[in-house]
């Protein structure tokens, strides 16, 4: 089973070299890492994704905890949350393919942000499913090059407006 975790730690040097090498150490496959500043300088925050079953999930928890720079350890998979991956993607591009990758692009809210004479690169943020999709509707056209960032995930608000009635904003 899939399981997102969401480590606050410190943000210091090393923090990040500590936990993966814990996680290696114990033979633990990260699947998807990212890492970023919060809202607070002193913290980032490191979102896993490891795959196996409720006791690996406990074990990486708790080792995750053991750790004297994490501050909070969440399982982000057992409750209802928001994750999405960012990708960078440059595609050949003849002048012929244009329009129906613009045209993909924009069903999927891709943003193409680089052009050349021979190739386009298209920004996509969203759900695993939708990048791999994605990924799969521009094979034919010839992938030069694929970024991706890891996944990153937020628990929801409990007490959050419905997307779509008055005063909510964004999209789930």
């Amino acid at each position: 089973m899939r399981h997102v975790l969401s480590a606050l730690v410190q943000n210091v040097p090393g923090v990040l070299a500590h936990v993966a090498g814990m996680l290696a150490s114990r033979a633990y496959n990260i699947h998807s890492l990212a890492v970023g500043e919060t809202e607070s300088p002193e913290l980032s925050r490191m979102t896993f994704v490891v795959v196996g079953d409720d006791n690996i999930l406990e074990q990486v928890r708790k080792q995750l905890e053991k750790i004297v720079t994490v501050v909070r350890v969440d399982d982000v998979s057992s409750k209802d949350h928001v994750e999405r991956d960012l990708m960078l993607i440059k595609v050949q591009a003849a002048k012929t393919d244009r329009p129906e990758i613009r045209e993909l692009s924009r069903i999927f809210r891709g943003r193409i942000v680089d052009v050349s004479p021979n190739e386009m690169m298209i920004e996509l943020s969203g759900q695993e499913k939708k990048i791999e999709a994605f990924i799969d509707m521009m094979r034919p056209f010839g992938i030069i090059e694929l970024c991706r960032t890891g996944r990153i995930a937020m628990i929801r608000s409990v007490n959050r407006p419905i997307v779509g009635e008055p005063g909510a904003e964004g999209d789930a």
